[in-house]
């Protein structure tokens, strides 16, 4: 057994299987996109490398910042250029961090296996390049493919319409190769997905057209049919769109898709921001796919905000690599739960932490019962800081015991509904997890400020251990 990047080796990258992956050393490093697009400071967004390791004499703090060398990128989210779909692959090496810019259409690769604590730029495939060759623009979610390609969804053409969406390939020297779906099969919008190759499927998820979002949230813009309501259906490999699946009223705007880790499992979930509800997805027996709700957050009702009721707007989740336990975020109530999902079809409540949102004590904003009391949720400090914004991205150790988490979505929606954001960063949080009975709870020894950094306050997005993290790993 060879020992590479954090993962314990026996043909190719990652692990063999997810219960292997939960097997696997703690994690000492974390990478997280740091964004200075949107906030008014005329700096590039970096990644930052935050130490992780409680037995080190830096733990808690960014030890290390690579700068992107354009400015206006919005880095979101990122993915590896080899994973465990790649396990078998002998010459396979995971190495390369994928890092698409949601504004401006660049893709960085960075290389983290020469120094992993301070990981340095190694590509920059330029938007010209992307639009000259596929019309694809607004890269958001990349995953690596057992072929040895990166496949990156991409939200809408250059110019922001969602009808020109799809999926973009890199070669494995991250050179552009092409779109994956086939001619005519694109999808109405564009965000996550996810393949499964033992059932021949991937599905996709639908945020909405770049022109809207990137302008902050308009609820008109929902009415005007500018959001999404939709899953995906495409046939694996081979990029043919077989089934489109309305979820309704009951799934709008669907953000992240996942299937249950176990190769073998024909169901899922997706989060649906807007409707604020996890629709579970599964294959009937005639080999079509079906949905339904499976956990609904109740939308609060509110005084002294702009409407008269405040959805959870779920907007991350993952599932543990046992597939026990779905956490997911509610950005503006600001909670984050732990259900059981040993069965699928009905997820048990087992955890639920308040770490910022709207209604927290100190806001102006209140949420009223059905018997007109009024109540604000109790937010601890940490290190006698107060907690701002909202719980928005979460990655979860191998081992399942650590939920980090980030509190930016998008700079436009930070700068509209958490205003304090720009003025005073990001932060993030580690909470410990019961593996055994279930619960949370805030670890008041890790607290990274992200509002005391060099070049002024940032805001933080979506996080990698060095290696992979295997909670977002296929499996083939």
């Amino acid at each position: 057994m060879v020992e590479g990047n954090g993962c314990c080796k026996l043909a190719g990258p990652g692990y063999g299987t997810p219960l292997e992956a939960m097997s696997g050393p703690r994690e000492a490093l974390i990478y997280v996109t740091c964004v200075y697009t949107g906030t008014g400071r005329e700096k590039p967004d970096f990644l930052a490398t935050v130490d992780v390791d409680p037995n080190s004499p830096t733990y808690s703090k960014v030890i290390h910042r690579l700068p992107v060398p354009y400015i206006g990128d919005e880095l979101h989210h990122s993915g590896w250029n080899a994973c465990s779909s790649c396990h078998g692959d002998p010459l396979a090496d995971r190495r390369f961090l994928i890092l698409p810019s949601l504004v401006s259409g660049r893709i960085y690769v960075v290389d983290t296996k020469t120094n992993p604590k301070a990981p340095s730029l190694h590509k920059v495939v330029q938007p010209d390049d992307i639009v000259k060759k596929t019309s694809l623009a607004y890269p958001h979610t990349s995953h690596c493919l057992a072929s040895g390609d990166v496949m990156v969804s991409c939200l809408g053409d250059k110019d922001g319409n969602a009808k020109g969406n799809g999926f973009l390939l890199l070669d494995s020297q991250f050179n552009v190769k092409g779109r994956w779906e086939k001619p005519g099969n694109s999808p109405s919008f564009g965000y996550d997905f996810w393949y499964q190759p033992r059932h021949k499927t991937m599905i996709s998820s639908s945020w909405g057209a770049p022109a809207a979002f990137t302008k902050g949230f308009n609820l008109q813009h929902v009415a005007d049919g500018l959001y999404g309501r939709h899953l995906f259906v495409y046939s694996w490999p081979d990029g043919e769109l077989k089934q489109t699946m309305d979820l309704g009223n009951t799934g709008l705007v669907p953000l992240e898709i996942r299937f249950l880790h176990d190769p073998s499992k024909d169901t899922g979930y997706v989060g649906c921001a807007l409707s604020s509800n996890m629709v579970r997805f599964f294959k009937t027996q005639d080999g079509s796919w079906n949905h339904e709700v499976a956990i609904s957050v109740q939308p609060l009702k509110v005084q002294n905000w702009i409407l008269p009721e405040m959805p959870g707007l779920i907007t991350d989740f993952l599932i543990s690599l046992d597939d026990r336990f779905l956490y997911f975020v509610n950005w503006l109530h600001g909670d984050v739960r732990q259900y059981n999902i040993e069965d699928p079809k009905n997820p048990v409540l087992a955890g639920q932490l308040w770490v910022g949102g709207l209604v927290q004590k100190g806001s102006p904003i209140v949420a009223v019962t059905e018997d007109g009391q009024t109540w604000q949720s109790n937010v601890p400090e940490i290190q006698e800081r107060s907690l701002r914004g909202g719980p928005q991205m979460i990655q979860l150790s191998l081992d399942g015991k650590r939920l980090y988490v980030t509190n930016s979505l998008f700079s436009t929606w930070d700068r509209q509904f958490y205003p304090e954001l720009m003025e005073k960063g990001s932060h993030m949080l580690q909470i410990d997890v019961d593996t055994e009975k279930g619960g949370l709870k805030i670890n008041p020894n890790f607290f990274v400020d992200f509002g005391a950094e060099p070049d002024g306050p940032s805001l933080a997005h979506e996080m990698r251990y060095p290696g992979g993290d295997c909670t977002s790993d296929i499996w083939i």
